[in-house]
């Protein structure tokens, strides 16, 4: 299964993330935050190349969603790429704890699936089809890689302690430990400020967080791509309150890849928050 790191950094710091290519989501508010669905629009280099949808549900302190994407344009004529991707576990306080992570990606005639268990942070049971091709350069995964981990798409819900506040840097403050079946990784978070923004889907106050890619095993060493996003300084995710107060999910993605700039931004989202005047404006675009 070929790696593509950037997408998988753009698809981890929010959207499906890992193992199938550039998924992104986003949540529109219904009633309360039991259920939630949304959509998110995939740019590179200021061009739309796909799009995605999300539904969520939170039930007391348990979570399931289900994300689907797809290439649209000349991307989608060229490479027919789609996705689909679900996860589901149990929120605690500030901690995510997936149960379990399924993802299917297919490109031309050519597809991958990821199917994954989960108990208190550990992988209990994997399957790939098809199996990853052996690679002598791949760093080999370890017992301690697969435990004390959270899958691509359940680290799109970022739980707080308390109250999450707009443009908290708790927010950000963290960093995601990412297994998604084949590669583990770290994106540590980090806050750069609160911003007031008057974006298409949302306006109110967000928390920016620069972001990192930290390769640890099961990647192929010396590959261009990694060293590219080790050394990669531009990625940044927007984080907004969700509806209760409960957790903060993202709004915006971008991420500086070997091709070019890739932004995933929320075309619908959960309802706003306001700001104090005192935090500039920012018109949010592609």
């Amino acid at each position: 299964m070929k790696r593509r790191p950037f997408a998988i950094i753009a698809a981890a710091s929010f959207a499906t993330m890992a193992a199938f290519g550039a998924i992104a989501h986003s949540a529109e508010a219904q009633n309360d935050f039991g259920g939630l669905e949304g959509r998110y629009d995939i740019t590179l280099m200021g061009m739309q190349i796909g799009v995605a949808q999300l539904k969520a549900i939170v039930n007391g302190d348990d979570y399931k969603i289900d994300v689907w994407t797809r290439l649209t344009g000349l991307a989608g004529v060229m490479t027919g790429g789609k996705g689909a991707a679900s996860a589901s576990g149990i929120l605690s306080d500030a901690a995510v704890y997936p149960t379990k992570f399924a993802v299917t990606t297919a490109s031309g005639d050519k597809s991958v699936s990821v199917r994954m268990a989960l108990a208190n942070g550990g992988v209990q049971a994997l399957k790939i089809t098809p199996p990853i091709p052996e690679r002598k350069q791949r760093i080999a995964l370890r017992d301690e890689d697969t435990r004390n981990i959270i899958d691509p798409v359940s680290a799109l819900l970022m739980p707080v302690a308390g109250k999450a506040v707009a443009g908290d840097p708790a927010a950000c403050n963290r960093t995601l430990p990412l297994f998604d079946g084949s590669a583990r990784f770290d994106v540590p978070l980090s806050f750069t400020r609160a911003q007031k923004i008057n974006g298409r889907a949302f306006s109110g106050t967000v928390a920016i967080c620069a972001g990192r890619y930290r390769p640890i095993a099961g990647h192929v060493a010396n590959r261009p791509e990694t060293a590219f996003m080790e050394n990669n300084k531009d990625i940044e995710v927007w984080l907004a309150p969700s509806p209760d107060g409960r957790l903060f999910i993202p709004y915006r993605i971008s991420v500086r890849s070997p091709v070019g700039l890739v932004i995933i931004e929320a075309s619908r989202f959960p309802g706003g928050r306001s700001a104090p005047s005192s935090i500039p404006t920012i018109r949010a675009s592609n």
